[in-house]
């Protein structure tokens, strides 16, 4: 969501256009009908876009009876132009909902326009006050320093995998088969490929495992961004017993308030405060985190490479021998912020 609108903003100063204060597509994320002042401070959203693009909280009346013409340029893999072909567009409708296209590449952007959506990026958002409060409590609870784990293996991640997991209980079995769809696991030599190439979930116990390689102590203060229903996860807490999740540093009335999006606002914003972060693969999350974290002059942020660690197992190594590769294979791989969101906003010579 955060990334979409940054993308917003560079689209609207590529057209020109004035940008409407953004709706969420709740059925898109988390069935979540929280709206955009219900997570970020819009006040300051505007203020700090002055000047780069025009943003609105509502239409003017003269255009209140026009109905939005939907543009998806999301699915487009060809080279795509806004100016060529959706400005004409707008100019016709004169009020249109646009997903981003997602071939686009903004570091082609006029400069204007990657200012702008750099400033909204990394400039102009920022939680509401009641969320930022709540996030800073929580953190004020958490001993430091403390680490942040992303860890992602959860049903419907499981499902969209498409990997066999051996390990799981019958009950993570059936979680993850109510929620596979038509996504049926991978077998045989097109699994044994699809694993090679490092698209299946490092599990809570190959996690802990890892962590262990990388010398990370036991007793290490833990926070959990997770989301609901991860699976498997005593094979991590069972080693790392140190762990804090919200529902540990919530009190249960303020728990039950938190939706979908107010949640992953939370994660968010620990995440970039905690003293170190580490993720198991690769995904929007860690695209905004990390380099909100280099931004902050944090570069203690590690992907696990789940690739390697696969492969290796493949080969059949000794924990030994496996924990002295991983050891060799992450000690470097700390994250400056190449190849993230937004790298145009980041002065290489700063990396």
């Amino acid at each position: 969501m955060r990334r979409d609108l940054c993308d917003g903003v560079g689209i609207a100063r590529l057209l020109n256009a004035t940008l409407l204060v953004p709706h969420f597509d709740g059925a898109a994320y988390w069935n979540d009908t929280s709206g955009f002042a219900d997570i970020f401070d819009v006040d300051y959203f505007i203020q700090r876009t002055k000047g780069f693009v025009r943003v609105v909280k509502e239409l003017p009346q003269t255009l209140t009876q026009v109905k939005p013409v939907f543009i998806n340029c999301r699915k487009r893999k060809d080279p795509f132009d806004y100016i060529e072909e959706v400005l004409p567009l707008l100019k016709k409708h004169k009020v249109i909902r646009i997903l981003p296209a997602a071939s686009q590449r903004p570091d082609r952007y006029p400069l204007f326009a990657k200012s702008a959506r750099c400033q909204a990026c990394y400039g102009a958002i920022r939680l509401v006050k009641n969320l930022e409060q709540q996030a800073e409590l929580m953190i004020k609870k958490l001993p430091r320093p403390f680490l942040t784990l992303h860890l992602r293996f959860e049903p419907d991640m499981i499902a969209y995998s498409q990997c066999m997991y051996p390990s799981l209980s019958i009950e993570s079995i059936k979680a993850v088969d109510a929620v596979r769809d038509s996504r049926n696991a991978f077998t045989g030599d097109t699994e044994l490929a699809w694993r090679k190439r490092g698209k299946c979930l490092l599990t809570p116990s190959d996690v802990a495992f890892i962590f262990q390689a990388l010398h990370i102590p036991k007793d290490m203060p833990i926070y959990m961004a997770t989301g609901d229903g991860i699976l498997e996860k005593e094979g991590f807490t069972s080693v790392y017993t140190n762990t804090f999740t919200k529902s540990t540093l919530l009190d249960e009335e303020s728990l039950d308030l938190l939706k979908g999006n107010s949640k992953a606002a939370l994660d968010y914003h620990i995440a970039v405060q905690s003293d170190y972060y580490i993720a198991t693969m690769f995904g929007n999350m860690e695209k905004m985190v990390m380099p909100m974290r280099v931004l902050r002059n944090n570069y203690n942020s590690l992907l696990l490479k789940k690739k390697e660690f696969t492969n290796a197992t493949l080969r059949g190594l000794n924990a030994s021998a496996l924990k002295k590769l991983m050891w060799q294979c992450h000690k470097k791989a700390f994250v400056t912020g190449k190849g993230l969101a937004l790298p145009d906003c980041f002065c290489e010579e700063n990396l």
